[in-house]
C-alpha cells in the first residue's frame, strides 16, 4: 500500500507538467522571421549571393523592427522603422512609421529615398515570396529587379 501511495505521490505532479506543456501554445516568431538577414540585388539583378563581398554590401537588411535598404544617391542605408507587418497569400505587407523630414535650404520635406518607390507609397512595402531564398518587391519603381539571399558558403 505506501509503494502505490508513493507512485502516486511521484507520479501525479510530473503527469500534471505533461499536460500543461502540451496545452501551452507553441511560441511563434514575428511574421516577417523569413525574411531577417541580407539580400542583395533590386537595384541590378543579384549577384554572387555566398561571398563575403555579398554580406559587406547588401542591398536590404530586414531586421526585427527595421528594414534598412541602399541609396543610389547616398551611402548610408536609409533605415525604416516597422510599425505593422500583415501576411498576405504570396508574402507579406510592411507598414513603417512615417519617415523623418530632410531639413534643406527650403524648410523640411520627405527625403526623396524614404521609400522603396512603391504604388502604395513612402510608407508601404509588399514583399511577394519567389523561393525560400528570392524575393520581389512589386510594383517598385527603384526595385525592379528580384532579390536573394546573402548566404555563407557553408549553407
Amino acid at each position: 500500500m505506501r509503494r502505490w501511495a508513493l507512485l502516486l505521490a511521484l507520479g501525479l505532479p510530473l503527469i500534471g507538467a505533461l499536460d500543461a506543456e502540451a496545452q501551452a501554445p507553441q511560441r511563434q516568431g514575428p511574421p516577417h522571421e523569413w525574411t531577417f538577414g541580407s539580400w542583395t540585388g533590386g537595384i541590378f539583378p543579384a549577384g554572387d549571393t555566398g561571398t563575403p563581398a555579398c554580406l559587406g554590401s547588401p542591398s536590404v537588411i530586414f531586421t526585427r523592427d527595421i528594414v534598412m535598404r541602399i541609396s543610389v544617391v547616398d551611402t548610408a542605408y536609409r533605415e525604416r522603422t516597422i510599425e505593422t507587418v500583415a501576411q498576405t497569400p504570396n508574402g507579406l505587407e510592411f507598414r513603417f512609421t512615417a519617415a523623418a523630414p530632410v531639413i534643406g535650404p527650403m524648410g523640411p520635406r520627405a527625403a526623396p529615398d524614404a521609400g522603396f518607390g512603391c504604388a502604395g507609397g513612402p510608407n508601404v512595402l509588399r514583399v511577394e515570396r519567389k523561393g525560400p531564398d528570392e524575393i520581389a518587391f512589386p510594383g517598385c519603381a527603384e526595385f525592379p529587379s528580384s532579390l536573394k539571399r546573402c548566404t555563407t558558403a557553408g549553407k
